[in-house]
């Protein structure tokens, strides 16, 4: 699996200002809801439930907030960089500015891990991180994410 087959270029924000981890997560789930046909009163408490077993920044200011849904048959991704850094709780204590919302199917069986290993590998590739904190709109944000 690669991050184009997970995201696509109209969920790829960038200039999102958010005061708070749980104001983004409920922002997130909302325009998740949005694209996906849901509603977001079905993706924000398993996001919730989620990080309630430990943050998902993953240090670097990088955040992989994810849930499993009933709903969905495909993962599915939005990518957002972050106006301002927020508190996420993340593993290194550092405030987080780059975002991957990544929502995968229950019913899957290994397909979500590896959704979420591509994920993390190319958020944590420091070139692609760099590329995607310069990028000055969302379609370099989009460009920036996908692997080379």
């Amino acid at each position: 699996m690669t991050v184009d087959q997970i995201l696509v270029p109209a969920d790829a924000l960038v200039g999102l200002r958010m005061a708070s981890k749980g104001a983004l997560l409920e922002e997130l789930a909302r325009r998740a809801a949005g694209a996906l046909g849901l509603s977001a009163g079905a993706i924000y408490p398993a996001l919730v439930r989620r990080e309630t077993l430990g943050s998902t920044g993953i240090g670097d200011g990088i955040a992989l907030p994810h849930a499993r849904l009933d709903a969905i048959t495909r993962p599915y991704g939005i990518l957002a960089r972050l106006r301002e850094p927020i508190d996420f709780e993340a593993v290194d204590d550092r405030p987080v500015d780059l975002v991957f919302l990544l929502l995968l199917p229950t019913a899957a069986e290994g397909e979500p891990l590896n959704a979420l290993a591509c994920v993390a590998r190319r958020l944590r590739d420091p070139e692609a991180a760099a590329a995607m904190r310069a990028a000055r709109d969302a379609a370099a944000l989009y460009e920036a994410a996908m692997p080379r």
